[in-house]
């Protein structure tokens, strides 16, 4: 893995789950790691429970938008985690391919897409020690 690993989250629409789990990696890791989020169905606009569910914990993802998947996109990741799109993202050789089974928050409210906003959370703190772990000083 390449000094500042690069990450790309992938589910349907790029509304919800890779639109969070995009930004809690920006969150928590900074610039240690480069990240991407992409659908392989892009929806119009951002999830409007999403951008709520990620504000209430002071991240803002309401000037974020979906962006559809492409080949290089995925070859220009180190790390490509999907979220319920299937067998939709191209797979190269040498890259990480991660599968996350998260409930899918298209029509849910915010007390539904609170828990997935979690589950992602704890995802990619795992995933930020194994690839972008802090530096000991």
């Amino acid at each position: 893995m390449p000094d500042k690993p690069s990450v790309l989250f992938v589910c349907v629409h790029n509304a919800g789950r890779s639109q969070m789990a995009a930004a809690w990696l920006t969150h928590l890791a900074g610039d240690r790691v480069e990240v991407r989020s992409a659908g392989s169905d892009p929806g119009a606009n951002v999830n409007p429970a999403a951008v709520e569910a990620m504000r209430e914990v002071g991240i803002d993802i309401s000037a974020e938008v979906p962006k559809v998947l492409t080949v290089d996109a995925v070859r220009e990741s180190d790390v490509c985690i999907t979220m319920g799109c299937g067998d939709t993202c191209p797979v190269f050789p040498g890259k990480r391919y991660l599968d996350w089974q998260l409930d899918d928050p298209a029509g849910q409210g915010v007390e539904a897409v609170r828990p997935i906003r979690d589950e992602i959370k704890g995802l990619v703190e795992g995933l930020i020690k194994e690839i972008a772990p802090q530096p000991r000083s």
